[in-house]
């Protein structure tokens, strides 16, 4: 069916029904058949919706099958009753990123941004997938002025690459919105799973001898390690890097 990598399709889409608020869409247009087609086979369901009026307009076929949720039932609330409890707080702060990030373009009149994360989502089997979310919001001003987001859901369960940490980007490179592959999925992840774990030790307040007695290392280790993380990142100190972490929805 051609390159089910693109996500040519949905630009597509929002071309064709944006004029109309996305309203009206007919699940048997050619189009929304090829949608659907490309989805099942790349493990995805979508839906667009009106950031500032908060509310989900459409949501295709295959939130039933991966979330359990029936497309007419799907509202903002259903993915946070789904994460994982681990990764509420990153859900909560890459929603209030969403809708800042949506409201700065509704005041600007223009622009669009790109945000994506990776998070545990319970399936309908009552376990847990790591399911890829992509959101770009975009501003238009037909119908009504308005910002819009389409949020794609893609199941990442076969890459094997993230063992610790998130994948995480915000920004306006369009590059980042298509398929995914495993060197996407590792953008804002770059940590190995030592250094991750002392990050986050060192989140909790705890110094590099306490995080030394806990992981059963030197001290001399650890600030290796600190010293590591930091070149890697170019931050000046451990808290600003998780000061940083935090505004991103890493930590």
């Amino acid at each position: 069916m051609g390159n089910t990598r693109s996500y040519d399709l949905f630009f597509k889409f929002i071309e064709k029904y944006c004029p109309t608020g996305f309203t009206g869409i007919d699940p048997d247009d050619p189009l929304m058949r090829k949608l659907e087609d490309m989805m099942k086979e790349n493990k995805q369901f979508f839906f667009i919706g009106d950031m500032i009026q908060m509310k989900i307009l459409y949501t295709s076929k295959r939130s039933t099958l991966m979330f359990g949720v029936e497309p007419e039932k799907m509202n903002p609330h259903s993915f946070f009753e789904a994460t994982h409890p681990e990764d509420i707080q990153r859900h909560s702060l890459g929603r209030s990123n969403m809708i800042k990030l949506s409201h700065d373009l509704f005041i600007a009149e223009m622009g669009s941004v790109l945000l994506s994360s990776s998070l545990k989502i319970r399936n309908p089997l009552g376990t847990y997938s790591l399911i890829l979310f992509q959101c770009y919001a975009f501003y238009s001003a037909s119908p009504s002025k308005t910002t819009y987001l389409l949020q794609i859901h893609t199941d990442i369960g076969w890459c094997k690459k993230i063992k610790h940490g998130h994948h995480y980007y915000m920004g306006s490179d369009l590059s980042y919105f298509k398929y995914p592959d495993e060197k996407m999925l590792c953008e804002g992840n770059v940590f190995s799973d030592r250094e991750f774990e002392i990050i986050k030790l060192a989140e909790k307040g705890m110094g590099s001898e306490q995080i030394a007695q806990r992981l059963f290392l030197s001290t001399h280790t650890i600030n290796t390690h600190r010293r590591n993380i930091l070149k890697k990142t170019g931050k000046a100190s451990i808290p600003e890097l998780i000061h940083d972490l935090r505004e991103r929805g890493v930590i």
